[in-house]
C-alpha cells in the first residue's frame, strides 16, 4: 500500500505530465490548422495536374521520356514519410507496418529513401538499404524538402539504379483519421479518368512547343507535385495524430489526478481517524 507521501508525489508527477501534454496539444493544434490549409490549397493544383496529364495522354502516341520508361522492376525504391518525433499516437507505427508489409510482398530488391527520423531509425537498425535520409523541421515539410526528395529519387530512376519509385505516406482526412497508403510515382503512367468524367479521345491537340519539349517540362513538374502533395499530407496527418494523442493523454492525466486525489484524501482521513482512536484509547486507559 502506497503511503500518503508517495501518493502526493504521484499527483505532482501527473500534474507535470498534464501540463506538458496540454502544451503539446496546443502547439499541434496550431500547426494542424496551418498544415490543413496547405493541404487544402495544394489539392486543386494537384488535381488539375492529374487532369492535364489524363487529357494529354488521350491525344495519341506521345514521345518517349525517361520518367515514363517502363522496364522490369528488379530493384525499386520506396520513399517512406514519417516524423522526426514521437508522441503522435499510432502515426509512425502504422506507416512502418505498411512499409514493412509492402517490402515483404516484393520479389524485387527494395531500397529506402526515408523522410523523418522514425522511419530511418527503424529500418537502418534492421539492416535495410537506406539510400538517402532526410530530416524535416518540427513545423513541417518545406518545398525544398520535396525538391530534394524528387531530385534524389529521379537520379536513382534515370541512372537505372532502381526500376520503380513508390511512396508510403499517410493520407489526411481529419484530425482523427489518417490512412497509410502506397502509391507508385515512377515510371509515370497516364492517370485514368475517374468515373463520370467525359472521355476526350476525340479532341485534336496542336502542341506548341513540340510534344517532346512539353513533356520534358511537364513530367518533372508533375512528379514534383506528387512528392510535394505526399509530404503535405504526411505533415497534416502527423499534427492531427499528435493533437489527438495529446488530447487523450491530457484527459487521462486528469482522470489519474482525480483518482489519486481521492485515494490521498482517504489515506489522510484514515490517518486522522487512527490518531483520534489512539487519543480516545489513551484517555480511556487513564480513566481505568
Amino acid at each position: 500500500m502506497a503511503t500518503l507521501k508517495q501518493i502526493r508525489g504521484r499527483i505532482r508527477a501527473a500534474k507535470n505530465i498534464q501540463q506538458i501534454t496540454k502544451a503539446m496539444k496546443l502547439v499541434a493544434a496550431a500547426r494542424l490548422k496551418k498544415a490543413t490549409d496547405r493541404v487544402i490549397e495544394a489539392r486543386p493544383y494537384s488535381e488539375k495536374m492529374r487532369e492535364l496529364m489524363a487529357s494529354i495522354s488521350s491525344a495519341g502516341d506521345l514521345p518517349s521520356h525517361p520518367l515514363m520508361e517502363k522496364r522490369p522492376q528488379n530493384r525499386i525504391c520506396l520513399i517512406l514519410i514519417t516524423s522526426d518525433r514521437g508522441l503522435a499516437g499510432s502515426y509512425n507505427g502504422a506507416l512502418i507496418r505498411k512499409a514493412s508489409d509492402f517490402i515483404k510482398e516484393q520479389t524485387a530488391e527494395v531500397r529506402l529513401l526515408t523522410v523523418g527520423k522514425k522511419g530511418t531509425q527503424f529500418f537502418s537498425k534492421r539492416g535495410f538499404d537506406v539510400a538517402h535520409s532526410l530530416q524535416v523541421p518540427s513545423a513541417g515539410a518545406r518545398l525544398q524538402d520535396a525538391i530534394e526528395v524528387a531530385k534524389v529519387s529521379r537520379d536513382l530512376f534515370e541512372s537505372g539504379n532502381v526500376d520503380g519509385i513508390y511512396v508510403c505516406y499517410s493520407k489526411f482526412y481529419s484530425a482523427i483519421r489518417q490512412t497509410p497508403q502506397i502509391v507508385q510515382l515512377l515510371p509515370i503512367e497516364p492517370p485514368k479518368a475517374k468515373p463520370g468524367e467525359s472521355a476526350s479521345a476525340s479532341v485534336n491537340y496542336s502542341f506548341e512547343p513540340d510534344p517532346a519539349g512539353l513533356l520534358s517540362t511537364l513530367l518533372p513538374r508533375y512528379f514534383l507535385t506528387l512528392v510535394w502533395q505526399a509530404l503535405l499530407e504526411g505533415t497534416a496527418s502527423e499534427f492531427g495524430a499528435r493533437m489527438t494523442a495529446m488530447t487523450s493523454a491530457t484527459d487521462n492525466a486528469g482522470k489519474m489526478i482525480q483518482k489519486l486525489t481521492l485515494t490521498a484524501n482517504r489515506e489522510r482521513q484514515a490517518a486522522i481517524t487512527k490518531e483520534i482512536l489512539e487519543v480516545v484509547g489513551g484517555a480511556e486507559a487513564l480513566k481505568s
